[in-house]
Formats: structure tokens, C-alpha cells, sequence
């Protein structure tokens, strides 16, 4: 196929119409942190609209470093994906635990100690998936985030991204791995692109954009039509799209990232196209982090914190 054809291929399945596939398709996240709010808090006036609007939707499950013991990861996947095979519905699965992880931002720092470290990480997520159907959204600000790494440390980085794309191909075919590409304000689309094949976007399903943001769907839509002709251009592929749309139904307010009031939850979890998926990766609700030497958080608690109060903001939209 021509880098024309194939590029004419990427922008009709991008559209925004609704595709077979609806929300029905992905698995209800039963341990995420509105969940677990809900059952703790029955009697709360917040509850019923929190599950309704938010527990009930499909969403991701987060796996760090430190959200389990590396010697449980595997089979804490395994029941995971088991499950929501159990059901007929596909798990979505976020990797968080590169080194050197969130070092511009800070309210999320942390991750893996060393390389050796992460790639025993890497092993045992991808154990744990094994041969069951699951969307894996790989390190989220991995890529948009490199500009505060050192020569040394982005090439160990590019490195680990493409082991885990890689491992996922070998020992995890029918997992479909999109790596994260940033959102729609903060690298240029040619850069990013760049980047993209570096860490071997190749061999992975696709890329994610606007996790834990809240561009809108046509901004993200057109951020990774961008990103796909520069793919198509200078390397003769394209690839689908993931955007996270759990925080982005009032758009964004640049530089306005940790917590930002005014924001609203966007459309569910649902298949659009062949091509593109709307997702809630960020759990609405779950806090942005308490402080950041960039930004006001609002009043959060720490990064990944659960508050009744942040949800509410974005049901209500305020």
C-alpha cells in the first residue's frame, strides 16, 4: 500500500462515528478506587451519582511498582483477565513503572529502581496476560516526558519501551498494546512521531493520547492524525488511536493540568471506529497530586488519591 493510501486508510477509520463495538465490550474495572468508595460509603449522598456516573463505566486498572509485589503481579493479572474472559468483556490494563517516571512533573514520581528492575516488571505483567485478550496502555508520559532525562537515561528509556512492546508481541499475541504519545498540547506532532518509532511503535496496536488530560476528542483526534502522516511519511506506517476521554468533556485550559475545576467527565468507554477507541484510562476522581513545582493543584490530595468531591466536580462540571 502507498504512504497516501495508507494514510487515506488511517483518516476514515478515524472517525467519530460509532463503530459495533460499545462500552459493553470492555470490562468494569471492579477494584478502582470510586468502587471501593461506594461500598465503603453506602449512606453517602455522593454515592449513588458516583456509581452511576462512574463506577458503573469501564475503566482502566493502573499496575505500578508499588500496587503489588513484583512476585504477585502474575497471577494477579491472570485472575484479572480471567474474569473479565469470564464475562465475554476485555480488560484495560495501564503500565506505570519506567525509571526516572514523571521526573518533570513530579506529583507522580517514582517507578522502577533500575532497568534490570523494570524488565522483571515487564515479564511478569506479561505473564500474567498471557494468551487472554486485554488492551495494554504502555507508560503513560513516557515519551512526552523525556526532556528531563539525560542523554543516557532516554536511551535506556527508548529501550525499555521497545522490550515491552516486544515482549507483549511474543508472549502475549492477542493483547493489543498501545504506547503513550502525550496529548494534544505538549509535543509537536512530528516530534512525537519521532519518538513513536523510536521506541518501537511498530510493533504495537496503536498510540494513546490525552491520558490523564482533558483535550477534547476532536483535538486529540487531530493531534494523532498528525502524528499518523509523519508515521506514514517517513516510515510507510500508520497506527489506531486510544484517547482517553474520562476528564475531557469541557476540554482543556493549557497549563491548567493537576486537578483543574471546570472540567467534566467526556463519553464512555467505547469502540468509535476500527481505528480509534475512547477509553477511561484516569478514573475520574482520582487526583492529579496534591502539589507540583509547575502547577496549582487545587486542593488534591496525592497523586492516584481517591476524593468523592473531585468526582462530583466532574459529573456536575464544576
Amino acid at each position: 500500500m502507498s504512504k497516501v493510501a495508507s494514510l487515506a486508510a488511517c483518516l476514515i477509520g478515524l472517525s467519530l462515528q460509532p463503530a459495533a463495538h460499545a462500552s459493553s465490550t470492555f470490562y468494569v474495572n471492579p477494584e478502582s478506587a470510586a468502587a471501593q468508595w461506594v461500598k465503603q460509603h453506602p449512606d453517602s449522598p455522593e454515592s449513588a451519582k458516583i456509581r452511576a456516573a462512574i463506577v458503573n463505566v469501564p475503566s482502566a486498572l493502573w499496575l505500578t511498582g508499588t500496587s503489588q509485589t513484583t512476585d504477585k503481579l502474575t497471577a494477579r493479572i491472570n485472575l484479572y483477565v480471567l474474569a473479565a474472559q469470564n464475562v465475554q468483556k476485555v480488560p484495560i490494563l495501564v503500565a506505570y513503572n519506567l525509571p526516572h517516571r514523571d521526573c518533570s512533573g513530579g506529583a507522580s514520581a517514582g517507578g522502577a529502581g533500575s532497568a534490570a528492575e523494570y524488565r522483571g516488571w515487564i515479564d511478569q505483567l506479561v505473564n500474567g496476560v498471557s494468551y487472554q485478550q486485554a488492551v495494554i496502555v504502555l507508560e503513560p508520559d513516557a515519551l512526552a516526558d523525556m526532556q528531563c532525562l539525560n542523554r543516557d537515561n532516554r536511551d535506556e528509556r527508548l529501550a525499555l519501551l521497545n522490550y515491552a512492546i516486544s515482549s507483549f508481541r511474543q508472549r502475549a499475541p492477542h493483547a493489543d498494546v498501545y504506547l503513550d504519545a502525550g496529548n494534544a498540547g505538549w509535543k509537536p506532532a512530528g516530534l512525537m512521531a519521532d519518538e513513536l518509532n523510536a521506541a518501537g511503535v511498530k510493533n504495537a496496536r496503536g498510540f494513546a493520547l490525552n491520558i490523564s488530560s482533558f483535550y477534547t476528542l476532536a483535538q486529540s483526534r487531530d493531534y494523532g492524525a498528525a502524528i499518523n502522516a509523519k508515521l506514514s511519511a517517513d516510515h510507510d506506517y500508520t497506527k489506531s488511536i486510544v484517547v482517553d476521554t474520562s476528564r475531557n468533556g469541557n476540554g482543556a485550559v493549557p497549563g491548567d493540568w493537576c486537578n483543574p475545576p471546570g472540567r467534566r467527565v467526556g463519553i464512555q468507554t467505547q469502540s468509535l471506529s476500527p481505528n480509534l477507541l475512547a477509553l477511561w484510562i484516569k478514573l475520574p476522581g482520582n487526583s492529579d497530586g496534591e502539589s507540583s513545582p509547575k502547577t496549582d493543584c487545587h486542593g488534591g490530595p496525592a497523586a492516584g488519591t481517591f476524593s468523592a468531591a473531585l468526582a462530583v466536580r466532574l459529573i456536575d462540571g464544576n
